[in-house]
């Protein structure tokens, strides 16, 4: 979610809980009772299919015809003896693969795959080809290939064992999306239980990435259906299971999606429950929890934003970790509910942490029209009006762009190529033109979708595996089946990205409607400043200039005993960033005198 449309689409986010699970305060949803990397071949996984045993290439039916010994024939030092010459022939990348020889082996199982006189031995090369190109960290090839041996259906003697080696490519991929099609072909299929529950999740992933999509076309009913299998699916996952706290996520967000706040919340209660810190746990797994368990705080300081409880939605951005993926977002959605109950120093203070240099390259346009309010809040009309000048001069451009851009009648695909290409351009060292600097900007605001950034990045790792078979040895790169790869990657490519561009068709669609609305916005503003300076100098001429716009506000530099008042001189510290509290110095007559009145 972009800056433009954060903090109206974030009164309709998600809801989660903080440290404090078990005394929750704040929002009360209950019901009254009178009336919420560089890729290298992986080592083998323990769970994955070991040989002999689901590894092992089956054997033909027994034959009718008197069995006699065949000629002793050895192959990588293997003894072959008493096998039929098809079966030593199949032996030899089966060997291959187990001593790692893995280029070898998919060569050699390709070839026999092309061999009319291995038709009973075919569906065993392809499996050993699949292993192969998986071993040789080619995952998306492996995909494919795996692909192809359950699209032969339940009836080949590899299809279960193709199935859990999808689990093991979601483990390797940058997105685990790519996989995610394939599985929901065969969601009535009984998986072992080994791979169950991670089955249930990544379907309910699946039904939860496309109801999402359906509700932004405007199916509903589809998307509900969509939903239910969520919930469904996420209910079967036990408590005890690694995945589990990313399931209840789902559920909750799927509750939330229905205006069903308490069970959002019994969810997403539960999530923080089991993501807090312990010892002992992996590095990767304990990095998954803690952004799963930044994410669900994010979530319940929007929910609570949206009820207007803003005090508690600023507690809980507070818990969002310094520096981590959701840091930003948080100050700046705390600036807003700082806003919101007139404590203009700490919400500029945030601002001003967004626009340090250290940021430069960040989205918010909307942090601008926040500080201009404040400003015009404070009767401090020349200073709104420099900000909302400082907006247009930054902004109208990117909308200008964006407008032609959408615009353009192109096919899905030519909208990422127009990304595809800012991203290269980005790569360049060279003095880049102002035209180039704005398109930065669009792609920088294109990828603030998570899905499509997802997808970027799913495309861009296919990319690097076209780019791997240059560094092959000549015998692969220049075999029949580097050919036949290749082919196999680019229908792979083109797919992702004609997916890719119809998201990000839809994100700059949704984005140019934002500008469009903070630029208005900033209009109104701009009027309203005009409007109160005229008021002004009317008044001005009444008395003679004796009337004064603003009056300067008392302000204390005494601090707390655990911080340090350290006056801000245009200088931006990293260790400072995300504690800054503007002083405003002037403000509204009528409002001091209010203040006065209060005392």
């Amino acid at each position: 979610m972009t800056s433009a449309s954060r903090l109206t689409a974030l009164t309709l986010c998600f809801l989660l809980l903080g440290d404090q699970a078990d005394s929750f305060e704040g929002l009360d949803l209950t019901t009254p009772k009178h009336r919420k990397h560089k890729k290298t071949p992986a080592k083998v996984s323990p769970l994955e299919p070991q040989t002999p045993a689901a590894d092992a290439v089956s054997k033909p039916p027994p034959s009718s015809v008197p069995l006699t010994t065949a000629p002793t024939m050895t192959f990588e030092a293997v003894d072959l003896s008493g096998k039929t010459a098809e079966r030593q022939r199949l032996e030899v990348p089966v060997q291959q693969f187990k001593n790692g020889k893995y280029e070898l082996a998919a060569m050699n199982a390709y070839e026999l795959m092309q061999d009319s006189k291995m038709v009973g031995f075919q569906d065993d090369a392809h499996y050993v080809l699949a292993k192969s190109l998986y071993r040789m960290g080619m995952y998306h090839a492996s995909l494919n290939e795996f692909s192809k041996i359950l699209g032969k259906g339940m009836g080949n003697k590899y299809f279960k064992n193709s199935l859990e080696w999808l689990f093991y490519i979601s483990h390797k991929t940058v997105n685990e999306s790519v996989i995610l099609d394939e599985i929901a072909k065969y969601s009535n299929v009984e998986f072992p239980e080994k791979f169950r529950t991670e089955f249930r999740y990544l379907l309910a992933r699946y039904h939860f990435v496309r109801g999402r999509a359906l509700d932004q076309v405007g199916q509903k009913p589809e998307a509900d259906k969509s939903f239910a299998e969520v919930k469904r699916l996420t209910a079967l996952v036990p408590k005890t299971d690694p995945l589990f706290a990313r399931s209840k996520y789902l559920e909750g967000l799927s509750f939330f999606r229905e205006d069903n706040f308490n069970a959002a919340l019994e969810s997403l209660k539960e999530v923080v429950r089991v993501t807090r810190p312990v010892t002992g746990k992996l590095i990767a797994d304990a990095k998954a929890e803690k952004t799963l368990r930044e994410l669900a705080f994010m979530q319940l300081g929007r929910i609570h934003y949206g009820h207007r409880q803003n005090r508690f939605a600023i507690y809980y951005y507070k818990k969002v970790e310094r520096g981590g993926n959701e840091w930003l977002e948080s100050l700046f959605e705390s600036a807003w509910a700082n806003y919101r109950i007139g404590q203009y120093e700490q919400s500029l203070g945030n601002l001003l942490t967004l626009s340090s240099p250290f940021f430069k390259e960040e989205y918010f346009p909307e942090a601008l029209i926040l500080k201009a309010v404040i400003y015009y809040e404070n009767c401090r009309y020349r200073e709104a009006n420099s900000i909302l000048e400082d907006f247009e001069h930054i902004y109208l451009p990117v909308h200008d762009q964006l407008e032609l851009i959408v615009k353009k009648d192109m096919d899905a695909s030519e909208y990422y190529n127009i990304l595809a290409e800012v991203q290269k351009k980005n790569k360049d060292t060279k003095a880049k033109s102002y035209t180039d600097l704005v398109l930065e900007r669009i792609l920088r605001l294109a990828l603030t979708d998570k899905d499509l950034k997802k997808t970027n990045d799913s495309i861009l790792e296919l990319e690097s595996e076209l780019d791997a078979f240059a560094k092959k040895t000549d015998t692969f790169k220049y075999s029949d089946l580097s050919k036949n790869l290749l082919e196999g990657l680019k229908l792979q490519r083109e797919a992702l990205i004609k997916k890719a561009g119809v998201m990000a068709k839809g994100k700059l669609d949704l984005e140019l409607n934002s500008l469009k609305r903070l630029l208005a916005n900033g209009l109104r503003i701009k009027f309203e400043t005009s409007t109160k300076e005229k008021e002004f100098l009317e008044q001005q001429l009444l008395v003679n200039g004796q009337s004064a716009m603003t009056r300067n506000y008392r302000y204390s530099v005494a601090v707390p005993d655990d911080e340090l008042y350290w006056p801000y001189e245009g200088e931006y510290w990293r260790d400072e960033l995300g504690t800054y509290q503007y002083t405003l110095t002037k403000g509204c007559v009528e409002r001091r005198r209010a203040q006065r009145k209060e005392e």
